[in-house]
């Protein structure tokens, strides 16, 4: 990442907040349990060191359990339509680009209904932040399945078993060229918390998917992820120009096999084979993030951090652009252009 992100600009002198500043009044509702309540607090504890006013901060959500969050932040804030919450901040973002724009979605509100707003915003690179929720479930309806839920799963919505294939948020993101892509898990805050100050730091289309818990209809959905006696053998943390390594002792890696196919190696800890995979966030090519994507546990580790980091032109500045150069064709003359050359007289 560029040294010059290391604090996003402000109009001018910022006072002290704290997380108290950005803990709005409303009672918050979701149930005890909650895997919300753990990025709630991170996203809330993270806002004050950006040296951002609070006056710039909108979020925009559309509909679930996760789409209650604009009501606890003490910002600016829509509770939009379901699965329309991208389409909102994009015109926001458009409008007014001297906003951060935060958007909080969960894996039926964004892969559903709102699976199309999510592939335009992404790849528009539309500069908003898009925090998915992804609990494999429907929360808010009481537990149907979602999108993202597994084969076989059964539901109050699929009493004998799911037969659909789940949806694998991060490919959708890398196929439609989001120029950010990370995932974290909720009960792993310092991770969580470094990966959402990145995202903050990006300009573009950032996408985290965060591994989060529904303690009433899907209670243990990542319970490998999320358990601490398991998180070192069941995730690999992505750091840019380190190896793929992994384990309780530090003693297994992924290597490429044959066919350009992921493999565990095991080794002595502490001496790496040459070929286990080094990450690279910054490579232009999403290939290697979209084999990473594609990785979970079991048999693999789910990785977790930063999977894709680039930058590419944003959609607002390409807008200014585009309006500066139709100003400068020349003065506008209303008059001629209605009575110009494709316009005729009805007699």
């Amino acid at each position: 990442m560029d040294e010059e992100l290391t604090k996003l600009p402000a109009a001018g002198p910022v006072p002290a907040m704290a997380k108290k500043d950005f803990t709005s009044d409303q009672m918050v509702r979701w149930c005890p349990g909650c895997g919300d309540f753990a990025i709630l607090a991170t996203v809330q504890k993270l806002l004050p060191s950006m040296g951002i006013p609070r006056e710039k901060y909108v979020f925009v959500s559309g509909i679930g359990c996760s789409s209650r969050f604009p009501y606890y932040m003490n910002t600016y804030g829509f509770h939009s339509i379901h699965g329309r919450a991208p389409t909102v901040a994009t015109g926001l973002k458009c409008a007014r680009p001297d906003l951060q724009v935060w958007v909080i979605t969960g894996d039926g509100d964004a892969l559903s209904i709102g699976g199309n707003h999510l592939i335009h915003a992404l790849r528009k690179n539309v500069d908003i932040k898009i925090l998915l929720f992804n609990n494999k479930i429907y929360g808010l309806t009481k537990g149907q399945a979602s999108p993202t839920s597994e084969f076989g799963k059964k539901t109050k919505s699929t009493p004998y078993g799911s037969i659909d294939q789940p949806i694998n948020p991060l490919a959708i993101a890398l196929a439609s060229e989001a120029t950010f892509v990370a995932r974290a898990v909720d009960t792993d805050l310092p991770s969580l918390g470094e990966v959402l100050r990145r995202a903050a730091l990006h300009k573009g289309s950032a996408f985290v998917e965060i591994l989060q818990n529904c303690i009433v209809f899907n209670d243990g959905a990542w319970a490998d992820a999320s358990d601490k006696s398991l998180r070192s053998d069941a995730l690999v943390q992505l750091v840019h120009g380190q190896p793929l390594i992994f384990g309780k002792d530090k003693n297994r890696g992924i290597r490429l096999g044959k066919g350009f196919l992921p493999e565990v190696v095991e080794f002595e800890a502490g001496k790496p084979p040459a070929d286990i995979l080094v990450h690279d966030e910054a490579a232009q090519s999403p290939a290697l993030a979209h084999l990473l994507a594609h990785m979970s546990h079991p048999p693999f580790p789910s990785p977790v951090g930063v999977f894709r980091d680039v930058k590419q032109p944003i959609l607002h500045e390409l807008m200014e652009e585009q309006i500066a150069a139709a100003k400068k064709s020349g003065t506008p003359d209303l008059q001629k252009l209605l009575t110009g050359t494709e316009t005729w007289s009805v007699n």
